[in-house]
């Protein structure tokens, strides 16, 4: 229980009707979780209004209403606080409420469009290895020290965040690495929280369904940067053209990472094989056990951030060299024939080619590549013929499926995919509707040492369509198909 005016700081406060001196049980977004002695924040979403349950909420026992617009008629009982943005509202009465949780870690958050829960994966696990009590905040799954809590969102809402982040600080978190999503960054979920660091990965065309533009994207991504405070560290990719206009206007200690040019902490590939990486960072020359240049980048971003932290070099260099990375992203296995099958994540443009350009750089001979990949219904339209055109440009084969169609009918957007072909990208590709039946069809055309990309979907066990969320997990029917050779 909190006193009214303890969780108001830094609100943005229009107006406030009713008593100030009232008891605050339980604060929430969603009518359904009022209790008595509740405050119901109002905020306006992309589906529902707030607004529009505010009497139910006070049928329901709240005693505090925030919102943007007051209701005609103000009952008498009821405290109405009207603010200026109640997004930005939510995130600093969560802050408050959960007794600010974030000034009692180490919180990292990781932004950028590919790479983000690799590197915050990787930092858990580092910073694990170095006998710290950590927490975990990703899309795959949130974990405090060795418990997994399923996550339903990249970063989760500002209540339910703060929340975790408490729990984490009470159960003995010293570090805490968090992605930090544009849509997060944008509905304010993350602010209020003091960073103890921010990085960037690097940012390419996604999300243009909800930001309408790559410049309002870019715009929210940096905006994380410019809120950092001078104790907190930045630290940027300087191989990605954006990466110096990312912090740009930051106040934190600036840093930034490289593969070809001078930086803070530079990294060259020596060799990058199935079986890893050889790099030399800095001056020392180091095995990873993950595979591919965007891991290299990945791999550098972490280093960085950890000398950021101040720790010592030798032993995280160390660690790193043994560490995996995260479910679903160059997950890969070998069926009894050798047929190499990779389950990746890349569900956008530029994570596709990266993905297919390391399969490429990995191949000893004339290994076929046969890449099995769709695009999500309700999503950004723009990207799926640019998906297609990459599938077939560094593939021997494409086979176009459904990824999770959501409300949108699977075959208008397989169409909507093979618009982007040419002709030579048509021979190379056909599209099957089922996405099982695509992964078997991939099977059926490979041969001994040939590599399947599954791509899209990674870690998620599930698919999507109409309303239903329905049991999908590509390594599991990979895996599966492989078994079925042998019979």
């Amino acid at each position: 229980m909190k006193k009214l005016e303890d969780i108001l700081y830094k609100v943005r406060i229009i107006a406030i009707h009713g008593n100030r001196s009232v008891d605050v049980n339980a604060i929430t977004i969603d009518s359904r979780k009022v209790e008595s002695g509740s405050m119901f924040i109002a905020v306006k979403g992309e589906k529902f209004d707030g607004h529009n349950f505010i009497q139910q909420s006070i049928d329901k026992g709240a005693t505090i209403i925030v919102c943007e617009d007051l209701p005609a008629e103000l009952k008498d009982n009821i405290t109405y606080i009207q603010v200026k943005n109640a997004h930005e509202a939510t995130a600093y009465i969560a802050h408050n409420f959960y007794d600010e949780p974030s000034q009692k870690i180490k919180l990292v958050g990781v932004t950028g469009t590919n790479g983000k829960t690799t590197i915050a994966t990787l930092l858990f696990k580092l910073f694990s290895g170095l006998n710290y009590k950590c927490g975990l905040i990703s899309t795959v799954h949130n974990q405090i020290g060795k418990e997994i809590i399923p996550s339903t969102h990249t970063t989760p809402h500002a209540i339910s965040l703060n929340a975790l982040l408490k729990q984490m600080a009470d159960e003995g978190c010293t570090h805490v690495f968090m992605e930090c999503s544009s849509h997060a960054i944008h509905q304010h979920r993350i602010t209020g929280l003091h960073f103890t660091g921010g990085i960037f990965s690097n940012i390419t065309h996604d999300h243009l369904d909800y930001h309408k533009t790559f410049d309002e994207y870019i715009r929210v991504k940096k905006s994380f940067f410019d809120n950092l405070t001078s104790d907190a560290f930045a630290l940027s990719n300087l191989d990605d053209k954006r990466g110096t206009v990312m912090l740009q206007n930051s106040p934190a200690k600036k840093y930034y990472y490289s593969l070809k040019t001078l930086a803070d902490f530079k990294g060259k590939i020596l060799e990058n094989v199935l079986t890893g990486l050889v790099m030399q960072v800095n001056d020392k020359e180091v095995h990873f056990r993950l595979i591919g240049e965007f891991n290299a980048y990945n791999l550098l971003a972490v280093y960085g951030a950890a000398m950021c932290m101040n720790e010592d070099s030798e032993k995280v260099l160390l660690i790193l060299s043994s560490l995996t990375g995260a479910e679903g992203r160059f997950d890969y296995i070998i069926s009894k024939e050798k047929i190499i099958g990779i389950v990746d994540y890349a569900h956008t443009p530029d994570a596709l080619e990266n993905v297919l350009v390391t399969i490429k750089k990995l191949r000893k001979g004339d290994e076929q590549v046969i890449t099995v990949v769709g695009c999500g219904g309700d999503r950004d339209k723009t990207k799926r013929p640019e998906m297609a055109k990459i599938a077939t440009e560094f593939s021997n084969r494409a086979i176009f499926t459904s990824d999770n169609p959501r409300s949108e009918d699977p075959n208008e957007i397989l169409k909507d995919m093979e618009a982007g072909l040419n002709s030579a990208g048509k021979r190379k590709s056909i599209s099957i509707t089922d996405r099982r039946e695509a992964i078997k069809t991939a099977v059926s055309f490979a041969n001994s040492e040939d590599i399947i990309l599954l791509a899209g979907k990674g870690h998620e066990k599930y698919q999507i369509i109409k309303n239903q969320q329905l049991h999908f997990d590509d390594k599991e029917v990979l895996k599966e198909m492989f078994e079925l050779l042998n019979k």
